[in-house]
């Protein structure tokens, strides 16, 4: 039996783009109004971009504020060098305050006892206060005009920020609307208290992405972009009041390592779940639900691009393998590259369109990437 060499080295990867990523800065930072600056949310490792990778590129863009979810990817932040303003959007444990301080990270207040109990670690920490307009999540109530306002007296809390997050700036129905429309009067309310009371207002913000493309006349210090900076939308059907040419950011690749003849008849991997109805050509990717791929995509109607052909996957993902059908590809050969997310053929294997068909978003989709996978900027 003659043996195909496969010669890269890499058995599945990530294609982080620079170019795209620096295009979506530059595209985002010139729709916002004058005076709002782009908070890159990196969180869960840059949605599965890579965070190293993706915060070094946006370093060299000029963006100087990040937002992260936890202690911990704010102080890797600092670790691979990255100045300026780093904001913990979650919650961390108040007994951390000298980590804080030590790193220089800001913490988000999700209550009034929290910002008390930090208080009381005698440590003089940054924060932003979260306020709580309808979400029922995080945040001082923003009715609570008089807890804020006892925040802002705290000895060791350094007010530098106020936020607020919408429920459902995505949605263009009339009562979403209305309800964001709320929220938004909501925050502004208590702005305008504290102003009443001489409470000097720190910098604020309100948009999360589909905040800022749907609602992008909000004059706020900072619009917090995550899904938008990586270029695409959470579902494949949006549309948005403010259409911008952003650029997918992420591809997903992986190679054919071995090619199986299949008699018609027969039957492929776990459960029998496919059984051809030809004689077929079978290939393997190394690649599976253990490396972001969702398991929700077997028989789903997945497929991928191996030399500008679809192929379709075929069966149950396992955890770090996969079938695809490449019976209609006769050039395809082991060592060809399969691309399985990208934003060039959207109709079938861009981010939303695969997410879309284990019934989630894009954000979900990405965040699952980057566990073990290498990343590579291109």
């Amino acid at each position: 039996m003659e043996c195909n060499a496969v010669f890269r080295t890499e058995r599945a990867w990530i294609e982080v783009s620079a170019e795209n990523l620096h295009h979506n800065v530059r595209v985002l930072q010139e729709a916002m109004p004058a005076g709002c600056e782009l908070m890159a949310v990196v969180k869960c490792e840059a949605y599965g971009h890579g965070l190293r990778q993706v915060a070094e590129e946006l370093k060299i863009a000029g963006v100087r504020a990040f937002a992260v979810a936890t202690i911990e990817e704010g102080i890797k932040l600092r670790e691979y060098g990255i100045q300026g303003e780093i904001l913990i959007l979650g919650y961390t444990d108040v007994r951390r305050a000298p980590e804080l301080k030590q790193y220089d990270l800001i913490q988000t207040l999700i209550d009034f006892c929290y910002a008390k109990e930090l208080n009381e670690q005698g440590v003089g920490v940054k924060v932003h206060i979260k306020i709580d307009t309808g979400m029922h999540r995080l945040g001082i109530p923003y009715h609570a005009s008089s807890d804020v306002e006892q925040v802002f007296a705290m000895k060791h809390i350094k007010v530098y920020g106020m936020f607020t997050h919408l429920c459902c700036p995505d949605s263009r129905l009339l009562e979403d609307v209305a309800f964001t429309k709320e929220q938004i009067g909501n925050f502004y309310q208590l702005v305008d208290a504290l102003k009443k009371n001489g409470i000097a207002i720190p910098k604020l913000h309100i948009q999360s992405s589909y905040g800022f493309l749907n609602y992008p006349d909000l004059h706020c210090d900072y619009a917090r972009m995550g899904i938008a900076l990586y270029g695409v939308l959470s579902s494949a059907k949006e549309d948005t009041v403010l259409s911008l040419p952003l650029r997918p950011v992420l591809s997903l690749k992986s190679k054919i390592v071995l090619i199986r003849n299949v008699s018609k008849g027969s039957s492929v991997g776990y459960g029998r779940a496919f059984t051809p109805e030809r004689d077929s050509r079978i290939a393997i990717l190394p690649i599976g639900y253990g490396d972001g791929f969702p398991r929700g995509l077997s028989e789903t109607g997945a497929s991928v691009r191996i030399k500008g052909h679809v192929a379709p996957v075929i069966g149950r993902i396992c955890m770090d393998q996969l079938a695809v059908d490449i019976t209609d590809a006769a050039d395809a050969a082991v060592g060809d590259i399969a691309t399985l997310i990208d934003g060039k053929t959207p109709e079938l294997i861009s981010a939303p369109s695969v997410a879309e068909r284990f019934g989630s978003i894009s954000n979900e989709l990405l965040c699952r990437m980057g566990a073990r996978l290498p990343v590579v900027v291109i």
